[in-house]
């Protein structure tokens, strides 16, 4: 072979050389990129922040005056499933006031708060007396015979206002308030937790009046 075929052949080869290590390079770039999109993680897909479900109703515009401490939770909930006692002793449950907007009011005898927003909640319970739609039921949680005895008592001085009672000390801790005194809940008609207030107010107020018929507003029967 002559010495031009031979330099011709020499920089084929080196062509074919060059780009067989440039092909090898390239597939081996081609599958670390791979490897490494494989090993990453997906991202997660970002999502639309939406209204938190812990946080107030639109009845939080109640929440003023007399009724500045009153929890409005979005997440509405049913009453528990609790029993609890009428005055002859009879077991009751919330879904018996279905279809009534219901003020749940637990107290005790020796709860001096309780017994001090009571004639408010008397009062309340007056001003609706004609509206069927309404109850106020209070419960007393005393767990002595004695207790209960007295809390007859004093309930009477009260009227139109109802005796219940848990003896066992359970429903102020099935309710929001977590075992604190006084505790008043308000149930919708379909028997949901709308409203709690720990502590006592004055359930007479125009701004718990305003509270309680925007409730006895919602689903009202049509006239």
């Amino acid at each position: 072979m002559s010495g031009s075929r031979k330099a011709i052949w020499a920089v084929v080869g080196a062509i074919v050389l060059v780009s067989t290590i440039a092909g090898a390079g390239g597939m081996a770039i081609s599958l670390y990129a791979n490897h490494r999109q494989a090993a990453q993680p997906p991202k997660t897909p970002a999502v639309a922040k939406t209204g938190d479900a812990t946080g107030p109703s639109d009845l939080a515009r109640y929440a003023t005056g007399s009724m500045a401490k009153l929890q409005t939770p979005a997440e509405l909930r049913p009453a528990p499933n609790y029993v609890f006692r009428d005055r002859t002793g009879t077991a009751v449950r919330f879904q018996a006031f279905q279809g009534r907007v219901t003020v749940v009011n637990l107290w005790a005898m020796w709860c001096a708060p309780c017994r001090a927003e009571m004639p408010t909640l008397a009062a309340l319970a007056r001003s609706y007396e004609a509206n069927p739609d309404l109850i106020v039921l209070p419960i007393n949680v005393d767990a002595t015979p004695d207790g209960v005895n007295q809390a007859k008592t004093f309930i009477d001085s009260h009227a139109p206002l109802p005796f219940y009672n848990d003896i066992r000390f359970q429903l102020p801790f099935e309710f929001p308030g977590k075992g604190m005194m006084p505790q008043t809940i308000l149930l919708d008609r379909q028997g949901r937790i709308r409203a709690s207030l720990a502590g006592d107010a004055d359930w007479n107020s125009a701004e718990a009046r305003a509270l309680i018929d925007a409730l006895l507003a919602e689903g009202a029967p049509a006239a």
